[in-house]
């Protein structure tokens, strides 16, 4: 064996070792892990300058900061039921598109547009990893919270409403935050619970949740009673010739 030197070492960064010694660069991995095992390899064949590069890209990852919440944005009916299907947690939907309207809005509508954004926001960051939050920017909606348990829609609040003034049409956009909160708050029922595959079944019996009430497998009439079972809370609010007439 006289010529030969044993090198006792993965070759999986070997590549990378000539490399930097060829060029005096060299493109780094993705990965902390492979950034970190790369380390290692310089340090071994006393590669200063590639183990510095090593410290420099794990200290910026260090340094990068992980967003708490994050909010999928739908882009297609289809992506928007595998989220809602697949997911073991309560979901909140928002869905919000200004360009819907074919009518003026109201003085208001704009700035109660914003508060529904913006509470949604809030709640996204106070129920992080209790619930899904979701974003819909191209249903046929203007503004509407959709809240789903066990994969189905169990409430909407839909905020918008058509009035008169003038004589002329116009959509009006609102802000009901209680209800919002209460709702939101009622889907929680649907949270799994620790230690149970799903929402605690006692618990929703005793407050009247639909899921609780079904315990045998799903039929065509228990579809059609879900279906029925949606509360569906629509802004109402009397237009300008109904005051007038009155």
């Amino acid at each position: 064996r006289a010529g030969w030197i044993l090198i006792d070492r993965c070759g999986k960064h070997f590549g990378m070792i000539l490399n930097f010694l060829r060029d005096g660069a060299v493109p780094l991995p993705e990965s902390r892990t492979e950034i970190e095992e790369l380390l290692t390899e310089a340090k071994y064949y006393l590669v200063q300058g590639l183990g510095q590069q090593c410290h420099a890209a794990l200290q910026q990852k260090r340094d990068a900061v992980d967003p708490i919440c994050r909010v999928p944005v739908i882009t297609s009916l289809k992506e928007e039921q595998k989220l809602i299907t697949t997911s073991n947690k309560p979901v909140v939907k928002l869905l919000y598109n200004r360009s819907n309207n074919k009518y003026s809005y109201t003085s208001n509508s704009d700035d109660n547009m914003l508060k529904n954004i913006e509470l949604f926001d809030k709640l996204s960051l106070r129920f992080n990893g209790r619930v899904l939050f979701i974003k819909d920017v191209i249903g046929d909606e203007i503004c509407c919270w959709s809240f789903y348990g066990q994969g189905r829609k169990i409430a909407e609040v839909c905020c918008t409403s058509i009035v008169y003034a003038t004589e002329k049409k116009q959509t009006k956009v609102e802000f009901p935050e209680a209800r919002i909160y209460e709702e939101t708050l009622n889907i929680l029922l649907y949270e799994p619970r620790d230690g149970l595959g799903g929402p605690d079944k006692a618990l929703l019996e005793a407050t009247g949740g639909a899921a609780g009430r079904s315990h045998g497998p799903p039929d065509e009439d228990d579809d059609r009673d879900r279906i029925d079972r949606v509360r569906r809370i629509h802004v109402k609010r009397l237009d300008d010739r109904s005051h007038q007439h009155q």
